[in-house]
């Protein structure tokens, strides 16, 4: 990583610290690896059966759910609440919205999915997941569809089967009323 390593990211993380397991081609870096408390420590070059090893050791760790997420784009670096993202697909990218920021992170948005609690995160359509909860408001077109205003001043538009599905869990849940 240019200007910086991965231990010195860790360092200037206060929460949340991610799952880690370290690879490096110095063995002199495993006690400091361990400090930072790695679930392992792989010596390069990596056999594939240590490494399936060490991803056994984090996959179930990984079914938790983020609250907060380290989002980094050129030169800027963000913590944000996962609660206050809005995703839309950008390709295999996906564009992030929140607070002012809009920056582009290098996951699809399916694999984005898979990472959020889907009791908060709502898939409009395609290319859009938002949170529940962060409607500001919601409008229903003349042809039934359901279009979303969200605090960042985003409009989306849910597809027809999604904005049924939407009517139905918002009518049956505390999220909101008034369809």
């Amino acid at each position: 990583m240019p200007g910086m390593s991965g231990f010195d990211v860790l360092d200037r993380l206060d929460t949340n610290i991610p799952d880690v397991i370290s690879t490096t081609a110095f063995d002199q870096h495993a006690l400091r690896a361990f400090e930072v408390n790695a679930l392992d420590y792989l010596l390069k070059p990596i056999a594939p059966e240590r490494l399936a090893v060490a991803l056994s050791r984090v996959m179930p760790r990984s079914s938790r759910r983020l609250s907060q997420v380290f989002v980094r784009d050129g030169d800027h670096c963000w913590i944000v609440r996962v609660r206050d993202i809005l995703l839309e697909s950008e390709g295999n990218y996906t564009r992030l919205y929140f607070r002012e920021a809009h920056p582009l992170v290098r996951r699809s948005l399916n694999t984005l999915e898979q990472q959020l609690d889907p009791d908060v995160f709502f898939r409009a359509n395609r290319k859009q997941i938002f949170n529940l909860n962060s409607i500001q408001k919601t409008t229903i077109s003349v042809n039934g569809g359901v279009s979303a205003t969200f605090p960042q001043g985003k409009l989306i538009e849910l597809s027809r089967r999604q904005s049924d599905l939407l009517k139905q869990l918002m009518s049956s849940s505390s999220h909101a009323a008034g369809f």
